[in-house]
């Protein structure tokens, strides 16, 4: 989210009828460089002569913070209704560069006719010599982000406001998120979890109030009972891929900042990353888990998955519990590619501060955020397959400052987006 950033530390259904709107609309790999200019035979970057991803053998995913939020309900749709909305544009040509099969964008403000309107005078406009591209299917659904809870939630001593809604945002739906496929979206089963209360999650991480002797108080038993896990929303979206099917694992868990000495939003970040460390090993692990229409339970044994998303959470840097993104990187049934670009090293090397303390790998780097004095270029955005996927490629969409798309990447303040494009191309079981 583009909000102000503190320095850095380090720490260990009230609202009545579900909403949910699946839409179906018509219409480690070496240091890779970034993908450069769309030429014949070459729209996807990559090593050459490989199969082209697009192909049920072959499937390029992709998670991008298109940073595609606005400050009012309805100022996204109004922006997109006309083709001259410069970020929309560049946002557009990023996706017509690096041409994801599927692709999770986070920060788009809740509003399906909005989505219309970006595939309709974007995506599907060539934008600066690149080539059109179109999304037969799309899934978007509600978020959690500005609804109302009805509670002083940030004990403020007073209600209403962005900090007291379920998720951070000042009108409904803002930051939401959507995915857009080339391949069929099972919609009917789709799976969302916006609702799921976050006191429901067994050994859940709950703020304490440091003023008082009881533990985990900040939210009281009244609290408690509403407060749900998902800053946004969590989604598992399958993907039909010929006679297979992936599911997508979408989210974007809160930044692990923003609060004060009882750490809730650092504590909501780990247990929303921990969500699908237990959704995905399923069995008695999931067995706390259920959607929003009441089906409980995680990923069956040997379900395919790719877990996409903003997670607001560097293995080693940065303001999120210790471990947070370790439960997803170091599970036995995920894989991380760790895909790389020589954009983030240029970037970390030039801007200096906060980066150079940094204890991890710049390469890895997919966020610019603030250097002096923190935090500095994170990892914070991951495309993250599942053990019996076969991981053929990945990257960071971050081109070195020489390279003519990096003026779709730039420097603050951002020509588009904060957060750089990751990808990741994969395929079946052998």
């Amino acid at each position: 989210m583009r909000r102000p950033r503190r320095p850095a530390r380090s720490a260990a259904a009230a609202l009545g009828a579900l909403a949910v709107g699946a839409s179906l609309l018509a219409a480690g790999p070496a240091l890779a460089d970034p993908p450069g200019l769309d030429r014949p035979g070459h729209q996807h970057p990559g090593k050459p002569g490989k199969p082209t991803p697009g192909k049920p053998d072959e499937v390029r995913f992709a998670t991008f913070n298109a940073s595609l939020n606005r400050t009012a309900a309805g100022e996204l749709r109004e922006d997109l209704s006309t083709r001259d909305d410069a970020q929309a544009r560049n946002v557009a040509e990023t996706l017509q560069r690096v041409r994801p099969d599927v692709v999770l964008l986070n920060e788009f403000d809740y509003d399906p006719r909005a989505l219309e309107l970006f595939r309709e005078n974007y995506l599907e406009v060539g934008q600066r010599g690149a080539k059109p591209l179109r999304y037969r299917h799309a899934f978007v659904a509600p978020s959690n982000t500005g609804v109302p809870s009805g509670f002083d939630l940030d004990n403020s001593g007073s209600v209403g406001g962005g900090n007291d809604a379920f998720g951070f945002g000042e009108f409904e739906g803002q930051y939401g998120m959507v995915v857009l496929s080339q391949h069929a979206i099972d919609t009917r089963g789709a799976r969302t979890f916006q609702r799921f209360r976050w006191a429901d999650m067994p050994g859940a991480l709950l703020p304490d109030d440091p003023a008082t002797a009881q533990p985990a108080d900040w939210y009281s038993p009244e609290e408690l009972e509403v407060v749900r896990l998902s800053s946004k929303s969590h989604w598992d979206v399958p993907i039909r891929l010929g006679r297979r099917t992936v599911h997508l694992l979408a989210s974007h868990p809160t930044p692990p900042t923003f609060d004060g000495p009882e750490d809730r939003n650092g504590l909501r970040n780990h247990d929303e990353i921990r969500f699908w460390a237990d959704y995905v090993r399923g069995g008695r692990q999931a067995g706390y888990v259920y959607d929003d229409r009441g089906r409980r339970g995680g990923l069956a044994r040997g379900e395919e998955f790719v877990i996409a998303g903003d997670q607001n959470a560097d293995p080693l840097d940065g303001d999120s519990v210790a471990a947070a993104i370790d439960q997803l990187l170091r599970h036995p049934h995920v894989r991380d590619p760790r895909p790389r670009s020589r954009g983030a090293v240029e970037a970390a090397a030039t801007q200096g501060g906060a980066n150079a303390a940094h204890r991890g790998d710049p390469a890895l780097d997919t966020a610019d955020f603030a250097d002096s004095p923190a935090p500095g270029n994170l990892r914070a955005d991951y495309v993250l397959p599942s053990r019996g996927l076969r991981v053929r490629d990945a990257g960071v969409f971050w081109p070195v400052s020489t390279d003519p798309l990096a003026r779709l990447t730039g420097t603050f303040p951002f020509p588009t987006s904060d957060h750089r494009l990751v990808w990741v191309d994969v395929a079946g079981r052998r």
